[in-house]
């Protein structure tokens, strides 16, 4: 594709007409169109992704990005997969972050604060200063997080941090140098495991599953080729829209 670049002030076209930008990866000089998130913009200027890219829908963070803009000094971040590119845009991504990240049985501890304490004694080196919070793509309170984890409600922090996709933005804007993503994982799960109620529902799933309930059929799908498990799909029965509570299946075996 040729494009068509003009003088300073004017826009710059392809010859599909689309309207180009001009964008910097680590200090190369590329013309992409215009609208293109980093991501696209990135492979369009010829760029193949082997890692750092994920699922592509804002979810698993991945492609985190550090940007600056022209003529503005603040550094800024974002999911390559979700930030819209902009012209004179200067970037890089940082596919992965080398945070510290204790380890630990998850069935050998208990569910007081301490355990985590232990395992992240840096936690306690948060200034408050809310750099992380401000850099979070996912707008989540990280500050807030942290402050409930050093006042021990694990089930605070449980739910403030519970969108995190783990990309590490703000364990890279940390004064602290604590690896916030990490630490609140370990609390997530120590509340999901030992603190949250557990659902009576789901024991009696696991019961069956224990019992061997399912691993024929399991074992069935694993040994089907693509036609087969799309056929299978396509001819499973689906709840109706409008079902009523008490609906199941005609076919209740593995319920």
């Amino acid at each position: 594709m040729s494009t068509t670049d003009t003088t300073k002030g004017e826009s710059k076209e392809t010859t599909s007409g689309k309207e180009l930008v001009s964008i910097f990866v680590m200090g190369k000089k590329y013309e992409v169109p215009k609208n293109l998130t980093i991501m696209k913009s990135m492979e369009y200027a010829g760029y193949k992704y082997i890692r750092g890219c994920g699922c592509r829908g804002g979810i698993c963070g991945a492609c985190g990005t550090v940007y600056r803009k022209p003529g503005d000094y603040h550094i800024y971040v974002g999911l390559a997969c979700q930030t819209v590119v902009e012209d004179g845009m200067y970037l890089t991504q940082l596919p992965f972050f080398p945070a510290n990240r204790a380890a630990y049985s998850l069935e050998a501890i208990g569910s007081e604060p301490e355990e985590v304490y232990k395992k992240y004694p840096e936690l306690f080196r948060c200034v408050a200063c809310n750099a992380c919070s401000k850099v979070c793509p996912m707008d989540i309170s990280v500050m807030d997080y942290i402050a409930a984890i050093k006042q021990g409600d694990f089930e605070k922090a449980t739910e403030l941090s519970f969108d995190c996709i783990q990309c590490g933005l703000c364990t890279v804007r940390c004064m602290g140098e604590m690896s916030q993503y990490h630490i609140a994982q370990m609390v997530r799960r120590i509340t999901g495991s030992k603190i949250t109620p557990q659902a009576s529902h789901l024991k009696a799933m696991v019961d069956k599953i224990k019992t061997g309930k399912y691993t024929k059929a399991i074992k069935d799908l694993k040994g089907m080729n693509e036609d087969q498990l799309r056929k299978v799909y396509q001819q499973r029965e689906m709840e109706p829209t409008e079902a009523p509570d008490d609906w199941k299946p005609a076919d209740v075996t593995y319920l």
